[in-house]
């Protein structure tokens, strides 16, 4: 299981650094090192409603195993590896979200899933793009209004403001992906007998928080390139913008126990701020591409995962 909280924070490092490097607002040894020590922060702040939300009131543990478990991160680990070696930022929400479905379903079927639980996350997975491009046009529109006829000097407050968006964004994603690392554990444990209750262990949250900055520490540089370039030609307004925008909505939505992909959030803001100067400027095939690879995320996880869950079974 920690395994999987490794991958997470190894295939985003990448999105959590990208605006700061790709601008020259830090130097990648300071924007990684930020990065590290507010995500191993992250996941103590703001409590457990997202891993509530996953371990608690998404799936049946009256009908499901242990097999439902390791099957999806298996899942999870592969299409992580896969996408990252594309240079793709994916979501794993939505890859959690796929593997812990299919590996379900293939189980007990929809005995498996909580309707209630189910139908929040799908809210969170769907209503996240869209809060992600208007809150990164939003803000850089108020951004622009605010420095209009400033001298060229004005750079230097955006690439200094770049130290405090870096740390508030590793927070948010240090949240909203531990707290789901930490409800697939504490499921674990319950489903182990070795919980009566679901509840989150401060431990469960330490060893978790250690995994995902473990990851962001040493992988993750080949989606600085995609998200730093190739959706929009960013400057330090742009990754200000992009990186503070994204931190608040995803704090947000932890707050409220709702799982959003970080990667959506921070790539569709990336357009929202570019579209907010320049609409033409913003290099929508790459978008489309990223968006593409979102949408196949949790039926491609879900099959694979189905396939996997049944394997194990066969085997134990």
């Amino acid at each position: 299981m920690l395994l999987y909280a490794f991958f997470i924070g190894f295939n985003n490092s990448g999105t959590l650094v990208a605006a700061p490097i790709s601008t020259r607002s830090l130097a990648p040894r300071a924007a990684i090192t930020l990065a590290v020590i507010f995500e191993f922060i992250g996941p103590f702040l703001f409590g457990s409603a997202i891993a509530a939300t996953i371990g608690q009131d998404f799936l049946n543990p009256n009908v499901i195993d242990m097999n439902v478990l390791l099957a999806m991160v298996i899942s999870q680990i592969t299409w992580n590896f896969v996408t990252w070696y594309f240079g793709f930022p994916s979501s794993a929400t939505h890859a959690l979200v796929g593997g812990l479905s299919g590996a379900a379903f293939a189980a007990a079927g929809v005995s498996a899933f909580l309707p209630g639980g189910l139908l929040h996350i799908l809210i969170g997975l769907i209503l996240a793009p869209p809060l992600g491009f208007i809150g990164g046009f939003v803000v850089m529109k108020v951004c622009l209004w605010l420095v209009r006829g400033a001298t060229p000097r004005v750079n230097r407050v955006f690439q200094r403001g770049h130290y405090l968006t870096t740390a508030a964004l590793a927070v948010s994603h240090g949240t909203n992906n531990g707290q789901q690392c930490t409800g697939v554990i504490t499921l674990g444990l319950v489903l182990l007998g070795t919980q009566s209750a679901f509840y989150v262990p401060v431990w469960v949250i330490g060893l978790v928080a250690a995994a995902l900055a473990l990851g962001v520490a040493t992988g993750g540089y080949r989606i600085i390139r995609k998200l730093g370039g190739q959706i929009y030609r960013m400057r330090p307004i742009h990754g200000f913008t992009s990186q503070g925008s994204s931190a608040a909505i995803i704090i947000s939505t932890a707050i409220l126990g709702t799982p959003v992909s970080t990667s959506q959030v921070i790539s569709t803001s990336i357009m929202g701020v570019g579209a907010a100067e320049r609409v033409r400027m913003v290099r929508w095939g790459v978008a489309g591409q990223i968006m593409t690879a979102w949408l196949v995320a949790i039926p491609v996880v879900f099959v694979f995962s189905a396939l996997v869950y049944l394997l194990l079974s066969h085997l134990t």
